[in-house]
């Protein structure tokens, strides 16, 4: 019901009730009674109506993106329908997602995830469900139709299999199985309360973000969402110590298996970061900022200052993470003698559609250091020789890259742990300053 009629009846009512205030003492204590009741009974009614559209009215969903095998991602949609506007959110543990720019059409619902290029287009069914498509870009260029549905429900998964036979927190390590059967090293942390289970995945070059899910008889299913990772894990719980026949599903067709035995003490190998090249010791690189002006390395603002050369891409929910933190950092750093740049690696070489990606993630976080386009796309093989060929192939994003005062590269790290990682966030950021503190103080990384 539209609140402006609502409004126009009350202001109705108030002005017949005024007529009759006029010739109240002409009618009968009785009539007087009967009247003032019904005035305090409109007013009351009034109240209810106008408490109901000032206040949102949030609606849970369980959410469901079918991938091609049929198997399923799950996550939590809240819609709130507040006095002017209809805000939706996307909810994986304790992270919530605002969506951008909702519109609703009739019985249609449309709306687009914060940075990445991902957006629904649904509709509200009969039965009170929601259906319809997810649209995602992707490296190649093509563009992704996944089917779409959403119960309203509060439950993620529901216990098919009863109370949890194991309590699952802790620290886990994992061994991944890939398609042709190599396999690769993950560590796995959970928390457990009750049936309910979150946690992340830690691989060598990032993380998996925030995993929400259950431990239901001997089972365990876990999922997250964000508008770029699309993931479901399932697997058995063979006994306190040990998970087996484990899957693990990533975008639209991709599975691996994997097994994990608790382990407190388990560690990862390093991280698969680039190096320089044989004869090299600093950076050469002129690209164009998302307004469009060139921007070099070698330019005025950066020399004597220590710089961080972020690599990075609009479709990395890693990138995200970390963009979040360095924009932060800058902003209460920069006048120790910081510097930032951001190079940005795309789906596309279009530098136009690349500047619509690149400056979402600029506006989101206000960021105020250049954020530079290579125009080379991320899945060009020979990417890093084109754009930074004084060092090995990039091969995680994000990369960052730490430049002393001279221009020299210090240190290339390609293992980022956000904030969905707990103490291992806290760990980077304090691994991040000391090696700022390193370049910023220490005796003959300041040029004379």
């Amino acid at each position: 019901m539209n609140k402006y009629p609502i409004k126009l009846y009350f202001l109705s009512m108030c002005r017949k009730y005024n007529l009759l205030y006029h010739n109240f003492n002409l009618v009968l204590p009785a009539q007087r009674n009967y009247m003032v009741k019904f005035v305090f009974i409109i007013f009351g009614i009034f109240l209810i109506f106008i408490s109901s559209f000032a206040q949102p009215t949030p609606e849970n969903y369980k959410a469901i993106l079918y991938r091609e095998d049929g198997k399923e991602v799950v996550f939590n949609l809240q819609i709130e329908k507040a006095v002017d506007e209809i805000l939706v959110f996307v909810i994986n543990a304790s992270e919530k997602i605002a969506a951008k720019d909702v519109e609703i059409k009739e019985d249609s619902i449309l709306f687009h995830m914060p940075v990445f290029e991902s957006s629904f287009r649904l509709k509200s069914m009969a039965d009170g469900t929601l259906s319809g498509i997810w649209i995602k870009g992707i490296a190649s260029g093509k563009t992704q139709y996944w089917p779409f549905r959403a119960y309203p429900a509060k439950n993620r998964f529901e216990l098919s299999k009863g109370p949890a036979k194991n309590n699952l927190s802790g620290r886990w390590a994992v061994t991944i199985t890939r398609i042709n059967e190599t396999k690769r090293p993950a560590i796995a942390e959970f928390k457990q309360k009750g049936n309910k289970l979150t946690g992340t995945f830690l691989t060598p070059s990032g993380d998996y973000r925030y995993l929400e899910g259950v431990v239901t008889g001997d089972s365990l299913l876990l999922s997250t969402f964000d508008g770029a990772h699309a993931f479901t894990f399932s697997a058995r719980i063979k006994n306190k110590n040990e998970i087996v026949d484990g899957f693990f599903g990533s975008g639209i067709g991709g599975a691996e298996k994997w097994v994990a035995i608790r382990d407190s003490k388990a560690a990862l190998p390093g991280g698969d970061a680039p190096q320089l090249k044989e004869g090299f010791n600093k950076l050469d690189f002129v690209f164009k900022d998302i307004d469009g002006n060139k921007v070099s390395i070698a330019d005025e603002r950066f020399k004597n200052k220590v710089v961080i050369v972020q690599v990075m891409g609009s479709w990395c929910p890693n990138c995200l993470d970390e963009t979040k933190f360095l924009s932060d950092y800058y902003d209460k750093n920069k006048n120790r003698g910081i510097e930032i740049i951001s190079l940005a690696y795309e789906y596309t070489t279009d530098f136009s559609k690349s500047q619509k990606s690149v400056r979402k993630f600029q506006q989101l976080f206000n960021v105020k250091y250049p954020m530079l386009i290579t125009g080379v796309a991320v899945n060009d093989s020979l990417r890093t020789e084109k754009t930074l060929p004084q060092i090995t192939s990039i091969k995680a994003f994000p990369t960052t890259i730490y430049i002393d005062r001279k221009g020299n590269v210090h240190k290339i790290s390609s293992s980022f742990y956000g904030p969905g990682t707990g103490q291992h966030y806290e760990k980077f950021k304090k691994e991040f300053n000391a090696t700022i503190d390193e370049l910023l103080y220490k005796p003959g990384n300041i040029s004379g």
